[in-house]
């Protein structure tokens, strides 16, 4: 049975915070990937110019990793005061500044302009856009995680990580329309512009959306406890010293769970764009267009990964797409290498699917890990701190070995290298999907009584909170 604070809400209600996080995330993360296909696609030749073109390549993926550099301290800043203040406040900030920072790229001046201002501009505006990202994962699947009810937590919180195949099919799809209706020089002088400009309008929608909506009952809930707490002198941790102390098994658990599904994500989107253009000899049209009919399928594929692991655990889900990617990495780059557009859109298709199921799962996954007054930060940093290390350096990585030792195999080592570090991370972990959000305990006390997902010996779900009884 659902306690008080997460009984399953009237559907509308639901519908209408699953639209709010759903199409915020599709925003936000329309201007990460956009950033990154420009990096892939025009960025070496209007900021770093004087540079080799894989060179070039190599220092505009650079600048796309420093937005990751920038995540941790987004995960930091947002989770402790979506923790303090609420998830929905947070939301709207996060929304504003990454929009703001895209739209301020279409607007930045080349190198041929302002010379070495141009890529520091570039980078600046990037570490914003990583900051604002690092809050808005966290904030968006806890609306919804602590909207919903444990039956159904899985598919409910799932739509919000279809933001990510939203975001990159809406920047893909723009991409692929200018890259087709302009020339190569019209789309390298301005058409590269416009999808960033266009961020303006989108946010304007989101927003809206975004203040339409309310704050969770969890956290509500969590809130006016620990205002009675405070009433009554009892001093509460910080939400980043309570994550520390009482989580610190679940933080590593996510950072883990995190590797295999990050670095592989991001080789298949935007790697790719380097690989079939300067190995496979394909064209840029060519390139984007598959990963376009790859991420609509990929949107299709998270609910339904979701719902299974409603059925059947969200660990076994996680496994399912982990070792699936590692087995695909090898079929993978030969079908790329042997030429052909269907080849082409069959390896990132089935690379997406597999991914898939590593994230449908993850929000949920995450979400039942941690305490209500400290579950934003947890699971913000658990998923950020992680992206330093795997997302951030993987289309450099990728780049570099390509680079140096002109074969695909170094490559796909180095993916199924990130599967072992997640299997042995999901394997240490316990199964979450039973837990009922609102009776794991905020304290110290409550956790020792309730457990870890590494297991400390209970499960949240079986041990009633005293104050929330």
């Amino acid at each position: 049975m659902s306690s008080p604070a997460t009984a399953p809400p009237p559907a509308a209600n639901l519908k209408r915070i699953v639209a709010a996080s759903l199409i915020g995330t599709t925003i936000e993360w329309y201007d990460f990937f956009l950033y990154g296909s420009a990096a892939a696609l025009v960025f070496n030749k209007l900021f770093f110019p004087e540079s080799a073109p894989l060179v070039g390549t190599l220092l505009s993926f650079l600048t796309y990793a420093v937005g990751f550099a920038a995540r941790p301290l987004g995960a930091l800043v947002f989770g402790h005061f979506g923790d303090r203040l609420g998830r929905r406040k947070l939301l709207v900030v996060s929304l504003l500044m990454m929009g703001g920072a895209t739209f301020g790229i279409g607007l930045l001046p080349t190198h041929a302009t302002v010379g070495a201002a141009a890529p520091v501009l570039l980078t600046a505006l990037r570490l914003v856009q990583g900051f604002a990202l690092g809050g808005e994962w966290g904030g968006a699947v806890l609306l919804v995680s602590e909207h919903g009810d444990a039956r159904r937590r899985g598919f409910w919180a799932s739509w919000p990580q279809t933001g990510a195949p939203a975001g990159q099919l809406l920047a893909a799809g723009v991409l692929s329309a200018l890259t087709a209706l302009l020339s190569d020089a019209a789309f390298t002088a301005w058409g590269w512009r416009i999808p960033f400009l266009l961020s303006g309008v989108l946010v304007l929608v989101g927003l809206w959306i975004r203040l339409s909506v309310d704050e969770s009952p969890v956290f509500k809930t969590a809130l006016a406890r620990a205002q009675a707490r405070e009433a009554d002198t009892v001093t509460e941790r910080l939400p980043l010293v309570a994550v520390l102390r009482d989580h610190w098994r679940d933080v590593l658990v996510a950072m883990g769970a995190r590797m295999a599904e990050n670095i592989s994500y991001y080789v298949i989107t935007a790697f790719i764009l380097v690989y079939a253009t300067a190995s496979a000899g394909m064209a840029k049209q060519t390139a984007l267009n598959s990963v376009l009919i790859a991420s609509a399928v990929h949107f299709v594929v998270i609910p339904a990964w979701g719902a299974l692991s409603d059925r059947i655990g969200r660990r076994p889900v996680y496994l399912i797409g982990a070792l699936g990617v590692g087995a695909w990495m090898f079929p993978f780059f030969a079908l790329i290498d042997s030429g052909g557009f269907a080849r082409l859109v069959v390896a990132v298709t089935v690379g997406l699917v597999f991914h898939g199921a590593m994230y449908a799962p993850q929000a949920a996954f995450f979400s039942e890990m941690f305490a209500t007054r400290m579950r934003y930060s947890g699971a913000s940093i658990g998923a950020q701190f992680s992206s330093v290390a795997a997302g951030a350096p993987a289309p450099l990585i990728a780049t570099a070995l390509l680079s140096d030792y002109g074969s695909s195999t170094p490559i796909a080592l180095y993916v199924i290298a990130a599967v072992l570090l997640t299997v042995v991370a999901i394997g240490c972990a316990q199964e979450t999907r039973e837990r009922d959000l609102g009776r794991v305990g905020d304290g110290g006390a409550d956790r020792a009584a309730h457990g870890s997902a590494m297991g400390d010996g209970g499960s949240a779900v079986d041990v009633p909170d005293a104050r929330t009884a």
